[in-house]
């Protein structure tokens, strides 16, 4: 088993991390993965698959969460972050896949929640389904849409709030960061006041960069050597998620999503172009119901100008940053369409 980046030596930030330095330390939150990887026919290859995060285990139309997105660079395929940050809530799973399985995946999303909640579209009104992407399109012969709508509803039935598994799985089975393997990474931050701690937990789907960008390689200094990274044309993109304990409005969300991109940018993403750079954060400290005759709510937040604001920016960075190294870290060299290989960062080598 590959390991994470502590194990092998190298510490980012000053925040102390959550008992799994993953997105599932935030109490209540699960992640589950269908990993897709097979041979087709004349030299295509299958090497993709979908990861669903939910903030909660209980029905999340019926008990949403507040939630806000932001866009750091908008070249990607999204469904449902309108009204996201229109209403302030998120009322499904957060899905990641590739490209060209965004309509297959919010199909499958979209009839698992129809099936668990029968009053959307009947009694009630309809439901926002949330999926993000990146193209794995060098190693997965994404021409051939072999994502379908039941691998959606297996992902979410799979969720878990254990040890997230990451690298070359679910959503990341395909994805390249840096001209090495890269895909799922996760990572978390405990901040604290006045004896209060939160946990902010960051989960990243990283599919973009060159080699000549990377600054990590900083931090893993007997990894100098990359003439095994993969040289790529397009930017890429990565998938940003973000969850917290600590109650936070839709607004603030927005605020600590930005902040992520200081993480990004310090492993050496300059945003380029072609890149969908896009954040997506979620706090599960209060649920709002989605049916209620009362005329006024209140719900608790923290206040803008307290010192724990700071902290949880830092947190944010620190968190995805990590993430994104983890994403590293833990895959496997992995072979894909037209014999193409993308070889596994040497990070093994930390620290020896």
């Amino acid at each position: 088993m590959t390991k994470k980046n502590r194990q092998l030596g190298a510490t980012i930030g000053r925040l102390p991390v959550g008992e799994k330095n993953d997105i599932t330390d935030v109490a209540g939150v699960r992640v589950g993965h269908v990993t897709i990887q097979h041979e087709l026919d004349n030299e295509d290859y299958a090497c993709t698959g979908v990861t669903a995060i939910l903030p909660h285990g209980g029905s999340l139309f019926r008990e949403k969460v507040t939630a806000a997105s932001y866009v750091i660079n908008g070249f990607g395929k999204t469904t449902g972050l309108v009204q996201v940050n229109e209403l302030g809530v998120l009322e499904s799973p957060i899905m990641l896949t590739n490209t060209f399985s965004v309509p297959a995946v919010t199909q499958g999303t979209l009839q698992y929640m129809l099936d668990t909640n029968e009053e959307i579209g009947d009694t009630t009104g309809t439901i926002n389904i949330v999926v993000g992407e990146c193209n794995d399109g060098h190693l997965n012969s994404i021409r051939r849409c072999v994502v379908r709508p039941e691998d959606a509803r297996v992902a979410i039935q799979n969720a878990t709030d254990q040890a997230v598994e990451e690298g070359a799985v679910g959503a990341g089975t395909g994805m390249i960061a840096f001209g090495y393997k890269g895909g799922i990474g996760s990572s978390s931050r405990i901040v604290v006041a006045e004896e209060q701690s939160y946990t902010l937990g960051a989960l990243v789907l990283s599919n973009f960069g060159n080699k000549n960008d990377f600054l990590g390689a900083n931090l893993f200094t007997s990894c100098k050597n990359n003439e095994n990274a993969v040289e790529k044309s397009e930017d890429g993109s990565i998938i940003i998620v973000l969850a917290t304990d600590a109650p936070l409005s839709d607004r603030q969300l927005l605020r600590v999503a930005k902040r992520a991109g200081i993480g990004l940018g310090r492993t050496g993403s300059h945003f380029g172009h072609g890149s969908g750079d896009i954040v997506i954060a979620f706090s599960t400290a209060q649920t709002i119901p989605h049916q209620t005759t009362a005329v006024t709510e209140t719900r608790v937040q923290l206040r803008e100008d307290h010192p724990i604001m700071n902290e949880l920016f830092a947190a944010a960075a620190e968190a995805t940053e990590e993430a994104i190294y983890h994403s590293l870290a833990q895959a496997v060299t992995t072979m894909g369409r037209k014999g193409r290989i993308v070889h596994a960062y040497p990070s093994q080598d930390i620290g020896e």
